[in-house]
């Protein structure tokens, strides 16, 4: 009897037997799986399992039924980024013991709900040793409630920890336990952990009572250490449409009444980039796609789709985790709940709130992979899978994308791609498994834009008639491309650029806008006749591309009417989409591309399928026909009052001739279908009932720009382009102006800009005349004294004391600028970036010199300091009323600076645009000091002219003949006559019987 009952004991430990030898992390006997070699593996990384038994009793069930595992270790540290997942959903069961508090004070009541968030990382995976069915692994979990999608930073060297602040809660548990593989095509980790868990109050219905205090500072939330928890994961060994799904379970091993217990923890993600997708579900795309293209609202006869042999690089290239718009259901006739749902999805209240105008509501296209192929006759297609994600109003943009978990708001997608019909077709499956696959996707790239339609990938989500699912109205999707990106023609790899064409649909609209505009003025022929405005160069696309460089306006604006209060400065940018029959911007390799329709542009050419010319009038006023240019542009105008044109397509005409460009604008309107039914002129769901005039300042009379002609004693840099040059100086060799010299095309600031030149060439014209009198008043003196030359007053010495003294100045200002340039934490790259974008060379010197140059000016009475010290004056050469006055008004640009310093613009470096005032001259110190030294230089003129010859005398005896001598004869003012026809003049010999001289030139 005893021997049959030992018979039946060791019937029943046998399986345990075979597990336990099956898994022996430490088993000698088995071949070695050595560190990674140079082929991209990751290198061996020590590490200690001390929690064996654990895993074994925990994981008793999953070993049981593990099978043999046959990979290599290539494959075993493969594992590590596949078992990966980044922000997948997580969930408890119940709310009786839950696992962590959320403080919400963040923000106001009726906030959206925060998201959990879930991700793993693993960590290390044992490639020395391993047994017949597992692989020793460890990882790290990180589980977080955050207000704004973000979560605890996951790396290989972590600890446990538990955090908590108002918005946010995160915890990190660190696990070691096996990887198996099963017959039922799963890979599963079973992983026993520790961590740093909140503690529970007593208060049942308020566990976490204790959590209103987060917000405080130096606050330490009370915690437990914890290490019976278990994770298991199971991942899908295949990714296919129906087995993407990874599921988890984050349980606690302690008893119930324990105070570290919590309920389930339920996990949901899915293979990420690094897993093989297997395509296989031709029946289910059969099923939605059939007949061959599905005609939908978009396809229509198929003209200006994408059908070359580049689709999947130009999928990648612009959807893959971008953000598609969602356009509101306007043609939607149907009932209101049908027309507010948003497609398949199972949305929260917030998307229904916006009525089917889906206002803020994206979709954004995730994990896409295109697998190019040619079928049996040669034409060319791809299959396709992806994963659409739902993204309501309230979710950030950039975590949306990087989710991983699968849900109602998530739509996993497959299906073929044919170049006959530029057509993508996919059969759409709603949330997890092949269930709920009730959905087809049809997508298209888009070759040919209009004013109404600017959008490179378009689609359409629909209902698959006869498969289930509830009833919704078809939803549309679009990418709209921005101008920048067409610069280089699409090129992509792997095939023909894409070439892109433009209809235009807008210029008859917009010639009548221009001869509305421009009636017929003798004054404007006249102007036309002498001045020219930005045209092309030369006729072919590097002439237009650059003629569409010099329409394309990146500048502040500003409201109209001005506000009285203090305001945000908006930004205006114009980016020119289309110019003629060009589309974005021509490459080098494409300069010599001829367009034969140029410079009309009429849209015949290579790169245009169609456009139209204004009629033409036989209004004199109105230009050539020949001359005008078709044109398309996007406009963009940040700030919050601009919400509904912060965004315009923009096309219509631009005339060369007078610089004018009349444009139609359309908009996107967000509205309810009700709204929509009230609207008058809708096209395409669009207003465009938005007309736009820029005018460019003429090309001719750029030489007068000039940003430091400003007031009086501005003559010189007005005259001879001083700052100008070195600014191009300061620019490097390319010759760009730096932003500082770019100024507003308004007609305010040009006529402004006009009066105050017409005031400096007066101040100019009478400082010649000032000069010539001086000239005269030296020749005469010359003429008098010819063997006394000495007794004229000469320049050349104040000229070289007065460079010495600047030379000196600015090599001083020179070395505080490097020192101030070094001391920075951070320095800048030495370059500045224009108003287009481009980036130019900065020399740092050539910057300061510049700097100085416009400071040199208001120290304009320098040279006349040194001159009466060196000339020993006893007269007064300037009267009071001018070198004061001057010296006032080159007071006030630095009074107004300390006053209401302009704010700075991040996106440009630090000396352009709007300047540092922390900065060298543009600081407060230098509007402090720089007026000082301007003050005490007029005193100092003052002083000499009223003191300095009875000063002397009285301190000098020796000194007092030789001032009187030389002051008698050398520099002596005459005095002035009340007659208009007499001036005063600076002559010798007052004494000899030389009186007044009567200036006839004057007469």
């Amino acid at each position: 009897m005893a021997p049959k009952n030992l018979q039946y004991i060791g019937a029943f430990l046998l399986p345990f037997f075979a597990i336990a030898t099956s898994f022996d992390p430490f088993h000698q006997n088995q071949q070695p799986m050595g560190p990674m070699g140079p082929g991209g593996q990751v290198p061996f990384v020590p590490h200690e399992y001390v929690r064996f038994a654990d895993v074994k009793r925990q994981c008793r069930s999953v070993l049981s039924s593990a099978s043999e595992l046959t990979f290599d270790a290539n494959r075993a540290n493969a594992l590590m980024p596949e078992l990966t997942f980044v922000k997948g959903d997580w969930k408890q069961d119940a709310d009786n013991a839950p696992l962590m508090p959320f403080h919400g004070t963040d923000a106001a009541d009726g906030a959206p709900d925060p998201l959990p968030l879930a991700s793993f990382t693993l960590t290390h995976v044992d490639v020395g040793r391993r047994g017949r069915t597992a692989l020793n692994v460890s990882g790290v979990l990180g589980v977080a409630i955050s207000r704004n999608g973000t979560g605890p930073e996951m790396g290989q060297y972590v600890s446990p920890e538990f955090k908590v602040w108002p918005g946010s809660t995160e915890i990190k548990i660190l696990f070691e336990g096996v990887y198996t593989e099963n017959d039922d095509g799963e890979s599963v980790l079973c992983m026993v952990g520790n961590a740093l868990l909140p503690r529970r109050g007593s208060d049942a219905g308020n566990p976490w009572d204790w959590a209103k205090n987060t917000d405080r500072d130096n606050f330490q939330p009370p915690v437990t250490k914890d290490d019976n928890i278990l994770l298991v994961l199971r991942y899908p060994t295949t990714l296919t449409l129906a087995t993407r799904a990874v599921r988890g379970e984050l349980t606690s091993t302690s008893g119930k009444s324990d105070a570290a217990y919590f309920d389930a923890v339920h996990l949901l993600s899915q293979l990420g980039a690094y897993s093989n997708y297997k395509f296989g579900s031709e029946k289910l795309v059969d099923k939605a796609c059939t007949p061959h293209p599905y005609r939908d609202d978009i396809l229509g006869g198929g003209r200006g789709l994408y059908k070359g042999n580049s689709f999947c690089g130009i999928l990648d290239r612009f959807t893959s985790e971008d953000l598609l718009t969602v356009v509101p259901n306007w043609r939607c006739n149907a009932t209101d709940a049908t027309c507010r749902r948003l497609g398949p999805f199972e949305t929260d209240k917030a998307v229904d709130a916006t009525d089917g105008a889906f206002t803020d509501v994206s979709i954004v296209m995730q994990d896409v992979r295109c697998e190019p192929r040619n079928a049996p006759d040669g034409e060319s297609s791809a299959r396709v899978s992806a994963v659409f994600r739902a993204v309501p109003p309230w979710e950030h943009k950039y975590t949306a994308g990087k989710r991983s978990g699968l849900s109602g708001m998530t739509l996993a997608a497959e299906g073929v791609w044919r170049a006959s019909t530029g057509q993508l077709c996919m059969v759409g499956c709603l949330g997890v498994g092949d269930k709920a696959c009730h959905s087809r996707v049809c997508l298209y790239v888009q070759t040919t834009f209009t004013a109404t339609r600017r959008s490179i990938t378009v689609g359409q989500i629909t209902r698959i008639d006869g498969g289930g699912g509830v009833a919704h109205f078809p939803l549309t999707i679009k990418r709209t491309v921005h101008p920048t990106e067409l610069w280089n023609r699409f090129g992509v790899s792997g095939g023909a650029p894409l070439s892109m064409a433009y209809n235009y649909t807008k210029v008859k609209q917009a010639g009548e806008f221009l001869r509305r505009s421009e009636p017929f003025d003798f004054g404007t022929v006249l102007a036309k006749s002498l001045l020219s405005y930005p045209r092309i160069a030369a006729v072919d696309a590097m002439g237009l591309s650059n003629l569409a460089d010099d329409l394309t306006l990146h500048v502040p604006a500003v409201p109209d009417p001005f506000p009285r209060e203090r305001f945000e400065r908006p930004f205006f940018q114009l980016e020119v989409l289309s110019l003629g029959s060009l589309v974005g911007r021509n490459s080098l390799g494409a300069q010599s591309t001829p367009f034969s329709d140029m410079p009309g542009g009429r849209g015949m050419g290579r790169a245009s399928s169609s456009s139209s010319q204004p009629e033409s009038s036989s209004t004199s006023s109105q230009p050539a026909e020949a001359s005008i240019l078709n044109v398309s542009a996007e406009l963009s105008l940040s700030g919050e009052p601009y919400a509904n044109v912060s965004s315009l397509f923009l096309e219509g005409v631009y005339n060369p001739v007078n610089g004018r460009m009349y444009l139609i604008g359309c908009r996107s309107i967000q509205a309810s279908r009700q709204a929509f039914s009230t609207l008058r002129e809708v096209e395409d769901g669009m207003d465009c009932s938005i007309e736009m005039r820029v005018e460019y300042p003429p090309t001719t009379a750029r030489w007068l720009i000039n940003p430091t002609a400003k007031a009086v004693g501005y003559s010189v840099p007005l005259i001879t382009g001083a700052e100008a040059l070195f600014a191009r100086i300061a620019a490097g060799s390319d010759g760009a102006v730096p932003p500082s010299y770019e100024v507003d095309k308004s007609t305010l600031y040009w006529t402004i800009d006009c009066i105050v030149k017409i005031l400096i060439l007066a101040a100019f014209l009478l400082t010649l005349r000032l000069a010539q009198k001086v000239w005269r008043s030296r020749i005469r003196l010359l003429t008098r004294s010819p063997l006394e030359p000495g007794r004229v007053p000469s320049d050349r010495k104040v000229l070289l004391y007065s460079s010495g003294a600047h030379l000196v100045g600015f090599t001083v200002i020179l070395l505080a600028h490097y020192v101030s340039v070094y001391s920075r934490p951070v320095r800048d790259e030495g370059s500045y970036m224009d108003a287009r974008g481009r980036t130019h060379a900065l020399r740092e010197w050539a910057v300061t010199l510049e700097e100085y140059i416009g400071m040199a000016q208001d120290l304009f009475l320098l040279p006349q300091v040194i001159g009466n010290v060196v000339w020993r004056i006893n007269c007064k050469p300037l009267k009071k009323s001018y070198y004061a006055g001057v010296t006032a008004v080159r007071l006030l640009p630095h009074l107004y600076d300390y006053i209401k310093a302009p704010a700075i613009n991040p996106y440009f470096a630090e000396e352009y645009e709007f300047v540092n005032t922390s900065l060298d001259f543009y600081s407060r110190f230098g509007d402090v000091a720089i007026p000082l030294v301007a003050v005490a230089l007029a005193a100092a003129v003052y002083v000499q002219q009223r003191w300095n010859y009875k000063i002397i005398s009285k301190t000098v005896k020796t000194q007092q003949k030789k001032l009187q001598h030389l002051g008698s004869r050398v520099y002596e003012r005459l005095p002035s006559m009340s007659s208009a026809n007499f001036e005063a003049e600076l002559v010798s010999g007052v004494n000899e019987g030389v009186g007044l001289r009567r200036d006839t030139s004057l007469s």
